[in-house]
């Protein structure tokens, strides 16, 4: 019987995404089981990874009794973990997985952790950016999973053909619904931003990389005949320079907002609540956060038919699905979705589908897995 788990995984003060995955799931579960969040001491070096890594302002994310034990990059500290998590005397650990660089200590930390089931909860089962050894150290971490849980077919397949013989629960990903803090009208938002009440705005939101496809919904905003104005917020690198001379030479300066660097958690709800669509071009993906973030906000997303999006977004009910590498369709959907006015009808749908994107669903999805492997383990 399940009565305590272990969460490995960044919460609070740790940015980004899977932080505030893991403090939301983390929550889930405590309000059924005995719950305990082991993080990071470190978790990458500053030589691997040069930005600020941590944000103090928003406490909303806060997972009270987290310990912050583990140094990714210390074998040292690696069995002093792993003891600690032994005494809690947990019935299930689940590990956070999206990177082979937790590899090294992943494994140990699993090795020193024989006998008590392993959940790997895959964002991504191998990395956005691939390298050389990226499937052998997946492969070798993976391989202690029980089971593992992910959120696209794309993720499953990869799993099965990594490891045929683990246990793979698919399982969409949940809403980020923690960010809509004050429950904004869209017009005080839209003062916050200094917008007209009855300017079209779509949302482009997160880091910006090259397979996340700016460029081609720039492309996109060229053709439109809507002229909808575009906010990018999110933190550029060193490629800033690329997308706005081509914002400059594409003549929609006058239509295009950038709010270049990173958000903090207190100041995304402005940014949704204002919008009347958030776009998600994407060359390449496994899931998105940031349609979740939207759903969060009842918003409707344009996403391209890559990895796990078609699974999340409804074509023609909860915004449209359009081909990859595709600024003309894109730039289709777009006009279509302001001309045709479908805000009200989409923003309905993407409500009416909150229980399909909970936090009790997945859950639902664990305690299936975990009453599975005991019943296996019973018959052997």
């Amino acid at each position: 019987m399940l009565k305590k788990i272990v969460v490995i995984g960044p919460v609070y003060p740790y940015k980004g995404g899977i932080s505030h995955y893991t403090g939301l799931l983390v929550r889930s579960l405590a309000k059924k089981y005995d719950t305990v969040c082991y993080s990071y001491s470190l978790q990458y070096p500053k030589l691997l990874f040069k930005r600020e890594q941590k944000d103090y302002t928003n406490k909303s994310f806060m997972v009270e009794g987290t310990k912050y034990v583990i140094n990714t990059a210390n074998p040292f500290n690696w069995g002093k973990s792993a003891k600690l998590i032994r005494e809690e005397k947990p019935d299930l650990v689940i590990v956070s997985w999206w990177h082979p660089y937790f590899a090294p200590c992943y494994q140990a930390l699993t090795a020193r952790l024989k006998g008590i089931p392993m959940a790997f909860l895959c964002h991504n089962v191998l990395p956005h950016e691939r390298f050389p050894l990226d499937s052998m150290l997946s492969r070798g971490t993976l391989k202690r999973a029980a089971f593992a849980i992910v959120h696209s077919e794309g993720d499953k397949a990869d799993l099965n053909s990594l490891l045929p013989k683990v246990k793979v629960c698919k399982q969409v990903h949940p809403t980020y619904n923690a960010f809509k803090m004050k429950d904004m009208p869209r017009s005080e938002a839209r003062q916050l931003l200094k917008l007209h009440e009855e300017t079209p705005m779509i949302l482009f939101f997160g880091y910006v990389r090259k397979y996340k496809g700016l460029d081609i919904l720039i492309n996109a905003m060229a053709g439109s005949s809507v002229r909808p104005l575009l906010y990018v917020v999110g933190d550029f690198g060193k490629d800033k320079e690329e997308y706005l001379k081509l914002i400059e030479d594409k003549g929609i300066s006058d239509i295009v907002r950038i709010e270049d660097g990173y958000v903090p958690d207190t100041e995304v709800e402005k940014y949704f609540a204002a919008a009347d669509l958030c776009v998600c071009p994407y060359r390449s993906a496994t899931q998105s956060g940031i349609v979740q973030i939207a759903y969060g906000f009842g918003l409707p997303v344009i996403v391209t038919a890559v990895g796990g999006l078609p699974e999340v977004v409804d074509d023609g009910r909860t915004g449209y699905v359009v081909d990859p590498e595709d600024p003309e369709a894109l730039k289709a959907a777009i006009d279509r979705y302001f001309t045709e006015g479908r805000q009200q009808e989409f923003t309905e749908n993407v409500k009416a589908e909150s229980r399909r994107f909970s936090w009790d669903r997945m859950v639902e999805t664990i305690e299936g897995a975990y009453e599975e492997i005991c019943d296996a383990d019973t018959r052997i």
